[in-house]
């Protein structure tokens, strides 16, 4: 047993380097209006989206660039502005990206019009345009953002590690309903806060704690005694408070790098954490489950699968806190 354990978490390490936390990084769209004919578009392709050189901005009909678009490098991807002239009104008209059929990232676009307000939409692989609409929604701008802090905390691998490796460390019961709504609470706070400039740490020792919150937790798992319960387990909401806070602020920072629509940035914040609580029931559901079924059916294999999850977890997190400390 300890044999396969130890081949497991070779491979696991010798894989681990392409692995990041906070994965999902959208690509992003942005067309302004400078005045009644010209345009501004800001095209962000981040670098490890799956796309290619070949995706490329889907102008509006009657929509036309007017000169070489600048490009430089900016936080992993490529950013291209552009000089755009249109001969008439964009509302009604489409606008997207091509050649997304690889893409594993999605784009956020954001169509600001002079003096309107700025509509927001989201393209994937599966629909890479979307219609400009005549008037701006609010229904379509909590749409987008629910959806985006869906995707942020399944596909955000350090804070979908920390809420395993919590739920690996309670178990289950009321004492889990307890620290996720600590979590929820206390991230909720950071987020709220850092995004409208009440608080705010700077981004890189923020993840490199949300690391080191990871490898306590697996840590914590890995010395539990049952006959000396460790403060974390007799009290694990506090813990989740304390780290939920830290994650708040990795929340809004990646917030930031998406942005937030003008006019509509309270029903963007609340949808998005909206979002981030839906996906955070979904992790904790099939955890429990999970759980529930070795319990119910395979209890001999328990223990054993727990210490291989718990190490696979905190050797990921020592990547990820070595990585950002470096």
């Amino acid at each position: 047993m300890f044999r396969w354990i130890a081949a497991f978490l070779m491979v696991l390490w010798t894989t681990a380097s392409p692995v990041h936390a906070d994965e999902l990084r959208p690509g992003y769209l942005e067309f302004t209006q400078k005045d009644e004919s010209n345009w501004s578009l800001i095209w962000k392709a981040p670098i490890k989206g799956g796309l290619t050189p070949q995706t490329q901005p889907i102008l509006p009909a009657g929509c036309t660039d007017r000169y070489k678009p600048r490009r430089n490098l900016s936080a992993g991807a490529v950013l291209s502005v552009h000089a755009i002239s249109c001969a008439d009104s964009v509302a009604g008209k489409t606008i997207g990206l091509s050649n997304m059929d690889i893409a594993q990232t999605d784009i956020l676009v954001r169509v600001a019009p002079l003096n309107k307000p700025v509509q927001t939409m989201r393209l994937t692989a599966s629909q890479p345009t979307a219609q400009i609409a005549a008037k701006a929604s609010s229904v379509n701008v909590a749409k987008t953002y629910f959806v985006i802090g869906v995707e942020h905390i399944l596909f955000g691998f350090d804070h979908l590690l920390f809420v395993i490796a919590l739920l690996l460390l309670i178990g289950g019961g009321w004492r889990v309903v307890k620290a996720v709504t600590a979590f929820t609470l206390a991230h909720s706070i950071t987020l709220v806060g850092s995004i409208l400039g009440y608080m705010g740490l700077p981004q890189r020792p923020v993840e490199a704690i949300i690391a080191l919150s990871i490898l306590f937790l697996a840590v914590e798992i890995i010395k539990r005694d049952p006959e000396k319960p460790r403060l974390s387990e007799r009290l694990p909401w506090i813990v989740a408070f304390v780290f939920g806070l830290l994650h708040g602020f990795g929340f809004a920072g990646a917030l930031s790098e998406i942005g937030l629509p003008e006019g509509d940035v309270p029903m963007a914040l609340l949808t998005f954490n909206l979002g981030v609580e839906a996906g955070q029931l979904l992790i904790v559901a099939a955890c429990l489950g999970i759980l529930w079924l070795l319990r119910r059916y395979a209890i001999a294999f328990m223990r054993p699968a727990i210490t291989v999850a718990t190490y696979a977890i905190g050797i990921t997190a020592s990547f990820w806190l070595f990585d950002r400390l470096l």
